[in-house]
């Protein structure tokens, strides 16, 4: 079966080690992919699973050019699921380019997925800017600033594995 580019990629235990991250090797956290990519843990009995898996063959097609979709089944890839402690499906890892990934339980809407890929995994950093020594100005105090989406997500995953 020949895979194009924007197909969902089923994903094993090695193929995982060979283009995302191979734990057996590395200590820290270290990409080795050229795009930012999406894994959907599930299995196939799982009804939420069943109900995210056209999501991202849909997602796959939108951000074909930008992100690659992998799937990886608990079941067959039992040391996968191991390794990134999935004890529950879906769970999805998204795996940005530049620093750690984020990996996220449960069904989320497509809406919020999108909002994932595109803030999370798409956004491009701003450079860092060297700042000129300039004097010191009292500015007023600037309004609490709400949570990112990533914050609330973090947050709301800190609350849930407390229960």
């Amino acid at each position: 079966m020949t895979l194009l580019a924007d197909d969902v990629v089923y994903l094993t235990t090695e193929q995982f080690r060979a283009r995302v991250f191979d734990y057996t090797v590395e200590k820290d956290w270290k990409f080795k992919g050229d795009k930012p990519c999406v894994i959907d843990f599930y299995t196939t009995w799982c009804g939420p699973c069943k109900r995210l898996a056209p999501i991202m063959e849909e997602l796959s097609q939108t951000y074909c050019d930008q992100v690659v979709f992998y799937k990886a089944d608990t079941e067959r890839e039992r040391e996968l699921a191991y390794v990134f402690q999935i004890n529950s499906i879906p769970q999805v890892l998204y795996v940005p380019m530049q620093g750690k990934p984020m990996l996220l339980k449960g069904l989320y809407p497509k809406e919020e997925i999108v909002k994932i890929i595109d803030e999370f995994l798409l956004a491009t950093p701003e450079p860092e800017q060297v700042a000129e020594p300039v004097q010191e100005e009292v500015k007023p105090a600037a309004e609490p600033k709400k949570p990112s989406l990533w914050e609330r997500l973090k947050a709301k995953l800190k609350r849930s594995a407390k229960k």
